[in-house]
């Protein structure tokens, strides 16, 4: 199943290979404990309402991007608070790029010289969001 970003009604399809590193590491439940002055043990427990981040990262021989695609999803990471729907696992997520951990980059998978560049340079991407 292809991966797709969609913004303002326009869709870039990003490779199925990228992969969901913290897919299992979020909890909707949020629970902080503390003890009383009297020593009681205090739970407070509640649901979040939104937030669960989503980190997809290519991988060295895999989910590879063009410069071109690139230059799109950097122009996309640097409009703040835009609401983006990633496909992911076949469902659609309201998403925002999660700024605080650099929400999207990406490195050239060979090192070239300055005039070896093209919009057909492959990058390995990394994607970070946050869920609304």
């Amino acid at each position: 199943m292809t991966i797709l970003l969609t913004y303002n009604g326009t869709t870039t399809a990003l490779s199925d290979r990228l992969q969901w590193l913290d897919e299992y590491d979020w909890s909707p439940v949020e629970q902080s404990t503390e003890f009383s002055t009297t020593g009681a043990l205090l739970v407070d427990v509640a649901m979040k309402q939104a937030g669960r981040p989503i980190t997809l990262e290519g991988l060295e021989t895999a989910a590879w991007l063009t410069r071109a695609v690139c230059d799109t999803l950097q122009a996309w990471a640097a409009l703040p608070g835009i609401e983006l729907t990633l496909t992911v696992r076949g469902m659609p997520r309201a998403v925002f790029f999660d700024q605080s951990r650099k929400g999207f980059t990406a490195a050239p998978v060979w090192r070239l010289s300055d005039g070896e560049y093209t919009e057909e340079t492959l990058y390995l991407p990394t994607f970070r969001f946050l869920e609304k």
